[in-house]
């Protein structure tokens, strides 16, 4: 009888060999499914819509992979590197990132200098394992040839950060948003509001980055560097997503959430009184102006995830 790693790989494997080939499917239709199945499997990591699962997280973020998506790779090996799959594994985490690399990710090979592994043979392929079959391994090499992740308590790194301008940081979220069943110009909006496009801002209550997370609210939705747009806009629209699914599509009780905390909306059974709360609101939606009012229902509401599951066969 196979031990739980074997069997936790051999799942993996299942699912992955379940697909069509991938000479089978156009590109353009693999590269759609493959961010559908990515897109989903955000909604099992971080409850939204969906129950929280990692399990089944990973094993959609497998399938993405398996059609040749460079960002399911890459974010199997954030999973993998930072625990959130149960243990830190290294070792496997870096061999996500080498297949990410291979499929030109322009972040894998930073992660592989972190974490003292771009030019190691591993000996490890990158497989999918479940949280009950992990096992925690480190690489053991010397560190420190990589960039460390910033410490939130310290200063958020100077020129890295600041060399993403707001072209970037736009095109970024026109990029990401959809993951998350987000409008593009709402997520630009709350930016502008919390942190008027600074990576490195950071309020007298600890909020951090561009989207403005203290500590609490990035741990829970899974960031591990505030001081990462990327990883900081993940965090606040995971967040700002389940505000709208929490809230029922109202956009004014979500935004108020975003501020003050969904327990403040609902201990005031709406927009709590406080003006710094109702100004904000006021304010996003100014700068959105008509286009509050255009914002698909289906985008507000969030989009039930039976029949995507069922057809994931997950």
């Amino acid at each position: 009888m196979p031990g739980p790693l074997v069997s936790a790989t051999l799942l993996s494997a299942a699912l992955i060999a379940g697909m069509a080939p991938r000479g089978a499917l156009g590109a353009d239709h693999r590269e759609t499914e493959a961010r559908r199945l990515m897109a989903s499997g955000q909604r099992f990591e971080h409850g939204i819509g969906a129950p929280q699962n990692i399990d089944r997280a990973v094993a959609l973020y497998c399938k993405a992979s398996g059609l040749g998506l460079a960002e399911a790779q890459y974010h199997l090996g954030w999973l993998y590197a930072t625990g959130r799959v149960g243990e830190i594994d290294e070792v496997l985490a870096a061999a996500w990132f080498k297949a990410a690399l291979s499929a030109r990710h322009q972040r894998a090979e930073q992660q592989l200098e972190d974490l003292g592994a771009l030019d190691m043979d591993l000996g490890q392929s990158p497989q999918c394992v479940l949280s009950a079959a992990m096992v925690a391994r480190r690489i053991p090499t010397e560190r420190g040839r990589g960039r460390a992740a910033p410490d939130p308590d310290l200063a958020p790194p100077s020129l890295a950060v600041r060399e993403v301008g707001r072209a970037d940081i736009v095109s970024l979220v026109t990029r990401l948003a959809p993951d998350y069943r987000l409008d593009p110009e709402l997520v630009l909006a709350v930016i502008k509001v919390e942190s008027n496009f600074d990576p490195t801002a950071r309020s007298e209550k600890q909020a951090q980055g561009l989207m403005q997370l203290i500590p609490e609210t990035a741990e829970r939705f899974g960031v591990t560097n505030v001081w990462d747009p990327v990883d900081n806009l993940r965090g606040g629209m995971a967040y700002l997503r389940w505000l709208l699914d929490h809230f029922d599509g109202d956009l004014e009780l979500a935004l108020a959430g975003y501020n003050a905390g969904e327990n403040a909306v609902a201990r005031f059974g709406g927009v709590p009184p406080y003006p710094e709360t109702r100004g904000y609101v006021k304010r996003i939606e100014q700068i959105l102006g008509a286009r509050a009012a255009d914002i698909p229902v289906s985008v507000l509401r969030g989009a039930g995830l039976a029949s995507q599951v069922a057809a994931d066969g997950i």
